[in-house]
This record gives structure tokens, C-alpha cells and sequence, in this order.
């Protein structure tokens, strides 16, 4: 059955992770720092006895391979697991994730707490918000089984082995500098009542300033631009660079994983749209091939989508542990 997490005096935590094939999941998790362990194994069935791998696969278990995480919250929160999580599935597809097909293979977050169960609903209604068709499972967590001891650490120790998660996403989660737990989105009706017109007209609607109307545009300041909305840190002046469009333009953003991408049809164009990670705000578009871009990508920021901090000012707004990056 589950196990407590009782590692240093019951300090930790844990969540439990369904997306897909659980070899590439477990090795995910194990990549963040202040994740504890990662085990993979079997939950939410229908049994009260541990199933075999064989039994999961015929898809008749209820059974879905999951992975047990656990993690400090005092090095990593919740949110950053559970944002990471949906990076690495499709949560339109309950039919499986890659190649794997089947009930076993759904997607699912599996919760052992109140607590827990919050945060994990609070970040799944971001996802929600822009992911049509989403079914992954938000449940309490019923019973979890270990896997055996061929499928722990699989990716460790086969690297070659297979994945359905790219395998960037593996080096971005060891690399993450910008936990989401610390800029929770407020709600709708707070947001309408708190942003100026123009920020929640294009963060929430999708405006789009006009061109060389934000002073952002030409800011040449040492700092951050961070979410308008959330104050979530999103790209430093380090990889700012002038642009003709006459928007904000940046190179990269801070941090991989603050960043989501969604395809955009609109206007009878196919472009790439660029949301925020934790506060889900529109912030613009990104463009690949830009003769003026030092990484040849064109991150194009509406400046009412954003709020620059300058370097002087970081470290007592609370974001001192960035500055190197600026």
C-alpha cells in the first residue's frame, strides 16, 4: 500500500504522478533538486494487493503507472513539480501519453492531503484554462503499489532506454531557477478589480499594444521584467536587445520553464504565442530566425504585460537569488 512521507521528522512530502510510460517520469522528478526520491509503481487500481507489471498491462487493473514523489519544501514547492509535470504530458490525451497506449498509461495526480490537494487543483485550473479538452485525473490518492525492481531507475541505468518526454525537459528541471509556488495566480474577479485596463486587456484578453507606445520598448535598464500579474521573474535585461518591431524584445527568456507556448491562428496568421507559466497572462509572441537576435529568436513582449524591476531593487523585492543572471 502508500507509504507516509515521514523522511526528516516528517518534514517531506510527497505527490503522485501519472503520465504515461513511468521510466521517463520518475527520471524527471529525480532531476529536481529537493526531490527526495522518486519510485515508480502502481496506483489508483482496483485491487487491494499489489498488482505485477504483466497484470497493469492488460489494462484491466485500474491501475495506472505512477510515480511517488518525494520532495523538500523548503527546496522545491508543489507547484514547481506540478507545472514541470504537464510540461512533460499531453492533458488532452486520456488515452495514454506517446506511444503508450491504454487506461495504465492515463494521466493523473494523485494527492494524499488537503494541502496538497489545493495547490495541485490550483495549478491543473491554469492548465485547464489553456489546454481544450483536458482530462487529466485529480483525484485523492486510493492505494499505491512499488513497482518492481526492474522499472526503478530504469533511465539511469539504460540511458538509451525509451522516452516519451524530450529530453531537454530532463536538463531544464535540473536547471530550474524559478519556482511558481512563490506567484499564484489571483482570481478572476481580484484581477479585474486590481490591474489597469490596458495590463488586464492584454494579459487576460489578448490585446496587443501598439508599437513604440510602452517605454519598455526602449528600457536599456540592469534588472528583470517580470509577470505583470503574478510578479513571476520571466526574462533579464542580459538578453534584452533592440528591435525594429517596436516592442519589448528578448533573446531568451530567464528561465525555460516560466515560459508556455501555444499555437495561435488568429488574424488568419499561424504564429506562436508565449503565455506565462504560474499566472497564465498573454505576454506576446516568439519568432524563430530574427537577423536581429543574438540567439536568432525573437521573444516579441507586450510591455503592459510586464513590470521591470531594476538590479538596485531586486534583492529587497525578493529577487536577490536572480541577480547573477542580470
Amino acid at each position: 500500500m502508500q507509504q507516509c512521507a515521514k523522511e526528516d521528522g516528517g518534514r517531506m512530502r510527497e505527490i503522485y504522478v501519472a503520465g504515461g510510460c513511468f521510466w521517463g517520469v520518475e527520471e524527471l522528478m529525480r532531476s529536481v533538486p529537493g526531490v527526495v526520491s522518486a519510485t515508480a509503481g502502481y496506483a489508483n487500481g482496483f485491487s487491494s494487493a499489489a498488482p505485477s507489471y504483466a497484470e497493469v498491462c492488460s489494462g484491466r487493473t485500474g491501475f495506472a503507472e505512477t510515480v511517488r514523489v518525494v520532495y523538500d519544501p523548503g527546496r522545491v514547492s508543489l507547484a514547481a513539480l506540478v507545472f514541470l509535470f504537464f510540461r512533460a504530458i499531453d492533458p488532452a490525451d486520456g488515452g495514454g501519453q506517446g506511444n503508450d497506449r491504454g487506461t495504465q498509461y492515463r494521466p493523473g495526480i494523485y494527492f494524499t492531503d488537503e494541502e496538497s490537494a489545493a495547490v495541485v487543483r490550483g495549478v491543473a485550473e491554469v492548465e485547464r484554462r489553456r489546454s481544450a479538452g483536458f482530462v487529466v485525473e485529480v483525484l485523492p490518492l486510493r492505494n499505491f503499489f512499488p513497482a518492481e525492481e526492474m522499472h526503478q531507475r530504469f533511465l539511469e541505468r539504460h540511458p538509451g532506454g525509451y522516452c516519451h518526454i524530450r529530453r531537454e525537459l530532463f536538463a531544464e528541471a535540473r536547471g530550474m531557477r524559478v519556482d511558481p509556488g512563490r506567484y499564484e495566480r489571483p482570481g478572476d474577479a481580484e484581477l479585474s478589480r486590481v490591474l489597469a485596463p490596458e495590463v488586464f486587456s492584454v494579459t487576460q484578453e489578448g490585446a496587443t499594444d501598439l508599437p513604440w507606445m510602452h517605454p519598455y520598448a526602449e528600457e536599456s535598464g540592469r534588472g528583470i521584467y517580470v509577470d505583470a500579474v503574478t510578479g513571476e521573474p520571466l526574462f533579464s535585461s542580459a538578453a534584452k536587445y533592440a528591435s525594429a518591431c517596436g516592442w519589448p524584445t528578448f533573446s531568451e527568456a530567464l528561465d525555460p520553464q516560466v515560459v508556455v507556448f501555444r499555437e495561435d491562428r488568429s488574424y488568419g496568421m499561424r504564429r506562436t504565442e508565449v503565455r506565462s507559466r504560474a499566472g497564465d497572462s498573454h505576454l506576446g509572441h516568439v519568432f524563430s530566425e530574427d537577423r536581429e537576435s543574438p540567439s536568432g529568436v525573437r521573444f516579441c513582449v507586450n510591455g503592459s504585460a510586464l513590470r521591470f524591476v531594476p538590479y538596485a531593487e531586486m534583492e529587497a523585492a525578493g529577487y536577490g537569488d536572480l541577480m547573477d543572471m542580470v
